[in-house]
């Protein structure tokens, strides 16, 4: 990852020397206009770089982690854990609103002035399907914090968030439903589909979308959907081209690294180090793994006096967006859902079979082939809870699952979510509400 961070910041460095805010300001008096690939590959270099850090704000609406009241920055994210969006104390930090329409500023630019004015070439065509990628999955994380879970049935009248295509910094925008923000994504992913070059994406450059990338993409856009069909095809798709899978019986590498086998898309930081310092595993996350047969759990946490803290991530190393254990998970799932239970439970096994010990991996295996499907689905929600442990994943699937009762207690005192809290959906920030009245 440390190659991912180096050329980021020597590209973001060299954007700059030309002047990041000429470089994109539309006004050509005396500004500099991107123009070429070359040109527009920093701006988008520029917006991959700029991609918020919000998945570890969420862990701590989670079952996952515990504040430690003695940390430098507890006061800071205090209020995140107490599920308290509104009346915030000025010093708490909020979940990013900006920084997502500054990126897409930078994506819009890329779309709608690039498309125009690079020449045509394999290149053009991969830059402008990153930005359709990119700004897709931007509209899908964004909704996936602001809006409600999805529903078909009410999805046209939940609302979302203001959805911008245009490079207008005056613009006041007013929030679409969550049916027009995901169909924008579709939209966007269309595009980047009939664009894209690149297969995959080479280890040092792979926070870039690409085809693979892409699909990994539709099958979690599919899951949240409950489109099962589709879910699978995706799924799959994936899997046939990039099927590998971290055997933690004979490696000690996490798989959620960078230079994983595993690795499809590694943008995300999804467990920031100040964050990291400040938390311990709750003790129902730890209750969740045996510790004796699952390997994940000797890699993933370390003890700490009496309590454990997270080091699977904290670093550039750990970013992750895509890998391919979710692929599995997903078509797992969905397979469940579609009624093939021999198919989902021998999809499972393939990646529980790299996690256990063997015989910790024998007594899986025994207690799955007597599960129903009802035992079963709650078992693989229990293992995308020790699988992808502080990867960012665990607020949404609680979200689109049983929105469980969580208990935090903070300053000695008991904060509950309960279980279909409407703090499931998190409100619009309150800085963001008084800039833009529509809000």
């Amino acid at each position: 990852m440390r190659k991912i961070t180096t050329f980021i910041a020597l590209a973001v460095i060299s954007f700059t020397h030309i002047g990041c805010d000429r470089f994109l300001d539309i006004q050509p008096e005396g500004k500099i206009i991107p123009a070429t690939v070359e040109d527009y590959r920093k701006v988008l270099t520029s917006a991959y770089s700029k991609y918020p850090v919000h998945k570890s704000l969420t862990a701590l609406r989670t079952d996952e982690v515990n504040l430690d009241e003695n940390g430098m920055d507890f006061i800071s994210y205090r209020e995140i854990a107490m599920w308290k969006d509104s009346n915030n104390d000025s010093s708490s930090t909020e979940f990013p609103w900006v920084s997502f329409y500054a990126v897409n500023f930078y994506l819009n630019q890329i779309i709608n002035e690039g498309s125009k004015t690079m020449k045509e070439s394999p290149e053009k065509n991969q830059i402008l399907a990153e930005a359709y990628a990119l700004r897709a999955y931007l509209y899908f994380d964004m909704v996936n914090l602001y809006g409600k879970p999805y529903n078909s049935a009410t999805a046209s009248t939940d609302r979302g968030v203001p959805v911008s295509l245009e490079i207008d910094l005056e613009q006041v925008l007013k929030p679409s439903s969550v049916q027009e923000v995901y169909q924008q994504v579709h939209a966007d992913i269309q595009k980047a589909e009939g664009l894209m070059v690149e297969q995959k994406q080479s280890v040092g450059v792979n926070y870039r979308f690409s085809k693979t990338a892409l699909m990994a993409f539709q099958a979690r856009i599919a899951l949240y959907e409950g489109d099962w069909s589709k879910a699978l095809y995706y799924a799959d798709e994936v899997l046939a081209v990039k099927g590998d899978l971290t055997d933690l019986n004979t490696a000690n590498t996490v798989p959620n690294h960078y230079a994983s086998p595993e690795s499809i898309m590694a943008l995300d930081n999804t467990w920031d180090n100040s964050i990291k310092n400040l938390c311990f595993v709750s003790q129902d996350l730890l209750s969740s793994y045996n510790s004796s047969t699952d390997k994940r759990f000797g890699i993933y946490f370390e003890k700490n006096g009496n309590k454990y803290k997270v080091i699977k991530g904290g670093s550039s190393d750990f970013r992750v967006s895509f890998r391919t254990a979710e692929q599995y998970f997903i078509k797992s799932e969905a397979l469940v859902k579609l009624n093939k239970m021999s198919e989902a439970k021998e999809t499972l096994l393939k990646v529980l079979k790299n996690r256990y010990t063997p015989d910790g991996f024998t007594a899986v295996q025994n207690a799955v082939s007597s599960m129903n499907s009802e035992a079963f689905m709650n078992f693989i929600m229990d293992e995308r809870y020790r699988e992808f442990a502080l990867e960012g994943q665990r607020w949404f699937d609680l979200r689109r699952t049983n929105q469980k009762k969580i208990s935090h207690m903070i300053n000695g005192k008991e904060y509950i979510l309960q279980q279909n809290d409407p703090r499931y959906t998190i409100e619009y920030p309150m800085s963001a509400k008084k800039n833009n009245p529509n809000l």
